[in-house]
């Protein structure tokens, strides 16, 4: 397989398991399939992380992102 053929279906897999991460959420329903609310939340999400609180934000996300996969395989 040529190198674009495997990046082409890496950045395929990616965009894929994000687009399962906002499903898993429950933001397509909470927005009404809003795709313009969707886009305007996360780039308040994406202000936030370029913003003084990025380190704090980030810890936060993560241990709950962490414990509601957890919490998901139990």
């Amino acid at each position: 397989m040529r190198e674009w053929q495997v990046k082409r279906r890496e950045r395929t897999r990616q965009l894929i398991e994000l687009g399962g991460l906002v499903v898993k959420a429950g933001l397509v329903e909470l927005a009404d399939d809003d795709r313009a609310a969707l886009y305007g939340a996360f780039l308040t999400v994406a202000a936030k992380l370029r913003g003084e609180e990025r380190e704090q934000a980030l810890v936060l996300w993560k241990r709950k992102g962490k414990r509601a996969f957890e919490a998901e395989s139990d």
